[in-house]
């Protein structure tokens, strides 16, 4: 493991457990924020995610954003592999994917504008660390060649940390919304 890996291994660790705490505390309107800012995009395609372990829930502003365009889930093809994203509606069909997040039962696959997307921790700079896949990675990278796609980290404030440690290949997010408010990040 190299000292960046170890690094990010104990970065990550720490930020599952000030997840936990926040997620033990049971805020409710948790996703308010989030369905604010998504109202300035209404019709624009773009993609959520169901949430798994102590992640924030985002279901309630999906589902009003799905009320004005198309709202997709990610779901993982193959391990190293960019996500591809499926349309989601409030009351579809859903399955066990993998990792335990639900997919919708059938496949209608889309490219969002608009990505909002689920981590461990963030800093004030845009960065972020998610599991450790990559998948987000991969999947913001081969968007944003394509096309102007904004990234949106949401997590619990008490997810955020001083600065993270990061790679050349980690995509960084153009927003963090947060149960407590909208962070723009300053680029360092």
């Amino acid at each position: 493991m190299t000292d960046l890996n170890a690094v990010k291994a104990q970065a990550r660790k720490d930020g599952f457990a000030r997840r936990k705490l926040a997620f033990d505390a049971k805020m409710g309107g948790a996703a308010s924020h989030l369905s604010a800012l998504l109202a300035g995009y209404r019709g624009v395609p773009m993609s959520g995610y169901m949430p798994i372990r102590t992640e924030i829930n985002p279901l309630s502003a999906m589902a009003e954003a799905a009320a004005y365009g198309p709202v997709g889930v990610p779901v993982i093809m193959a391990a190293g592999e960019p996500l591809k994203f499926s349309r989601w509606e409030p009351d579809g069909q859903m399955k066990d994917g993998p990792f335990g997040a639900q997919i919708p039962e059938v496949d209608d696959f889309f490219e969002p504008e608009i990505v909002i997307v689920p981590l461990v921790a963030f800093d004030k700079q845009g960065g972020r660390l998610g599991y450790g896949g990559g998948f987000y990675d991969r999947t913001l990278e081969r968007l944003r060649a394509k096309r102007a796609t904004l990234a949106i980290g949401f997590a619990f404030a008490g997810q955020e940390a001083d600065q993270l440690p990061l790679a050349v290949t980690d995509q960084s997010l153009d927003m963090i919304v947060t149960e407590t408010g909208i962070i723009t990040p300053t680029k360092a």
